[in-house]
């Protein structure tokens, strides 16, 4: 269905490329430069087009004067001819009837976003959810912030951590690389070689508005732990500067998420096309239960 379409590549940032599309038509040089050529030739064949909207209204027109020229043979059929076309635009009609003053009809990257979580659903998907002990992950990074402070400098997140975690895991188990897609109109299953790991980046846009971005460090699986935190590091500045380019977004298998930053135990992220795994990591507090007791009683009950 939508194989043709030049956006496939970028996954979930799909909206981002909207938008950014119709800031070059705009004014080309505020777009950063890297996307020029890549925008040159570019022709959007999306959904979320007002062109697209336009569309269907047009292909009904099509069929209604066509099926009653069948029929003009047959003198019966005429007549339930307009039976069938009345009631389609009518049920079409009725939602329409219904928008107001408090109803904003999503266009350009938020309609892209509708468009792309839907598109997800058709995924077959398999959640698994686990609560892991993070007391281990919590000293470890410490001691190594203490370490760099002394040293070369710079810090550790449990984000770097628990990052090259999963690429280490998918090199041991690489079918969680593994994406699926279609042949032919079949179900297949695209056995990704590399690993190219997305990160969800939140920005602050100059309006105040924020933007989720996912970028990826490419061939990741090939990378030692400095050299995944400096590539890491690249892409958060990057994308921090909008300096991504094209090939930042493109070809994502795997995508780590952290709602937990803000205070998320548990969530279920959605899948999108062409990935992998989507792995969602959550607070790391004490459960809500503990969190009212003393230091004293969390040491005796050998939880923190």
């Amino acid at each position: 269905m939508t194989a043709e379409s030049p956006l496939d590549a970028f996954g979930p940032n799909q909206w981002l490329v909207d938008e950014m599309y119709q800031s070059y038509l705009r004014d080309k040089e505020s777009v950063n430069p890297a996307w020029w050529d890549f925008f040159a030739d570019y022709s959007p064949t999306d959904s979320t087009s007002p062109a697209v909207a336009s569309t269907p209204a047009a292909t009904p027109a099509v069929p209604a004067p066509a099926q009653p020229a069948a029929p003009a043979p047959v003198a019966t059929p005429a007549v339930p001819q307009p039976a069938p076309t009345a009631p389609a635009p009518a049920a079409a009609s009725a939602p329409a009837t219904d928008v107001n003053e408090n109803t904003d009809v999503l266009r350009g990257p938020a309609a892209r976003v509708v468009t792309n979580m839907d598109a997800s659903l058709s995924v077959p998907t398999a959640t698994s959810v686990r609560a892991v002990p993070a007391k281990l992950l919590i000293e470890n990074r410490l001691i190594i912030n203490q370490q760099l402070a002394r040293g070369r400098g710079g810090k550790i997140s449990f984000t770097h951590l628990i990052g090259y975690a999963i690429v280490r895991a998918l090199k041991t188990i690489p079918e969680m690389n593994y994406s699926f897609t279609t042949v032919d109109g079949k179900p297949a299953v695209q056995k990704n070689q590399s690993i190219n790991f997305g990160l969800a980046i939140d920005i602050a846009k100059p309006d105040g508005s924020r933007q989720l971005l996912v970028p990826s460090v490419k061939f990741s699986d090939q990378m030692d732990f400095a050299q995944f935190w400096a590539a890491y590091e690249d892409v958060v500045r990057r994308a921090r500067a909008n300096k991504l380019t094209v090939d930042d977004f493109a070809g994502t298998t795997i995508t780590l998420t952290n709602p937990g930053t803000i205070g998320t135990v548990h969530s279920v992220p959605r899948l999108m096309q062409g990935q992998g795994t989507i792995i969602g990591v959550g607070a790391m507090e004490y459960p809500a239960e503990y969190q009212g007791a003393s230091i004293e009683t969390l040491a005796r009950l050998a939880i923190g």
